[in-house]
């Protein structure tokens, strides 16, 4: 069952840890509402992180291009996943242990801040192999990292993501992906430090100092089963790769605490489904099971009949069919897919 709150989010949690693409912006795109509810969120004392498993961009260039959408950030608002592979391994490796680096300057420049050494070659003889992606990783990098992991290296990625967003088409390969060449090579599986493990979060949260943070994305297997990961309250905003049948279908782990159609979410009060006898109950809906169908009837906020929805499908740990769920989802005008 999603969660209520009687006051804003970004009154009820310190500390936003916010995904960047599906979120804030799409691309170079601003995402609809979300400089202005931002801006809101920020005015209402929120503090705000943006956390990102992309490795090839320093915190800097996600600053710049931030600022260039609408919302002003520093590089210290911005938490990457180079940022936490370079923190394990500060915490596994002597200070100025070399590091062959499979990516770009997001790595290279996260691993000099934590004392470490980036090198190329598997011939330095690195003690570990870090691997992020960027759009220019090349063979040579590859067989350079696959060399120095057959020959003993500890191998850590920073995300596992096997795909990432290909504009108008279909996705691109992901680190995930690029994760695989090293691994089918040497039999080495990686450490990942991006969501939905832990290390990322915990970086996040040491960055912040947040005590109360609530995690705002747009993906079910990164975002929230990462919030998931790390104790922590969720937001899932429905304008990047999630849409309403996937949150009803999610197992477990990857279910939201809350459900926004944008990031105007942070700045409202959301209502807690009500179950009794007739069903479940939001706003002014009512969700029941019906011959192995889930029904709903009423009317008003189409995302409080989601939410009633999410209460229904998601009881008693329950995992309803896709089938069982369209014609309720028609009731509410909303699509099904992202």
């Amino acid at each position: 069952m999603t969660k209520g709150s009687d006051r804003p989010l970004s009154e009820a949690y310190d500390v936003a840890l916010l995904d960047l693409d599906g979120v804030v912006y799409i691309g170079r795109r601003p995402v609809r509402a979300a400089a202005e509810s931002l801006a809101k969120a920020r005015a209402a004392g929120q503090r705000l992180a943006f956390v990102t498993n992309n490795a090839s961009r320093t915190p800097s260039a996600v600053a710049a291009l931030l600022t260039d959408v609408g919302v002003p950030a520093s590089a210290d608002d911005v938490v990457t996943s180079a940022q936490a592979a370079a923190r394990l391994l500060a915490e596994r490796l002597p200070a100025g242990a070399k590091v062959l680096v499979v990516g770009g300057m997001g790595l290279r420049q996260a691993l000099y801040a934590q004392g470490l050494r980036p090198v190329s070659r598997a011939s330095e003889g690195p003690a570990a192999v870090v691997q992020g992606f960027t759009p220019g990783v090349t063979y040579d990098q590859l067989s350079e990292g696959a060399r120095a992991v057959g020959e003993g290296a500890l191998f850590v990625g920073s995300n596992g993501d096997l795909t990432i967003p290909g504009g108008d088409g279909p996705p691109n390969p992901g680190n995930g992906a690029l994760l695989r060449v090293i691994s089918s090579s040497t039999g080495v599986e990686p450490i990942v430090t991006g969501k939905p493990e832990r290390p990322l979060h915990q970086e996040s949260i040491r960055r912040t100092g947040a005590r109360r943070p609530l995690v705002v994305g747009d993906r079910l297997d990164t975002d929230i089963e990462g919030a998931h990961n790390g104790g922590a309250d969720s937001l899932l905003v429905l304008t990047g790769v999630t849409g309403p049948l996937q949150v009803l279908t999610a197992p477990p782990r990857q279910r939201p605490s809350y459900l926004a159609p944008d990031l105007t979410g942070l700045l409202v009060t959301h209502p807690e489904p009500v179950r009794d006898g007739e069903g479940h109950h939001c706003g002014g809906w009512t969700a029941r099971e019906d011959g192995g169908r889930l029904t709903l009837t009423g009317s008003g906020d189409p995302y409080d009949g989601l939410r009633a929805l999410a209460s229904a499908a998601w009881e008693d740990g329950a995992r309803p069919a896709a089938e069982s769920l369209t014609g309720a989802l028609d009731a509410l005008g909303l699509p099904h897919g992202p």
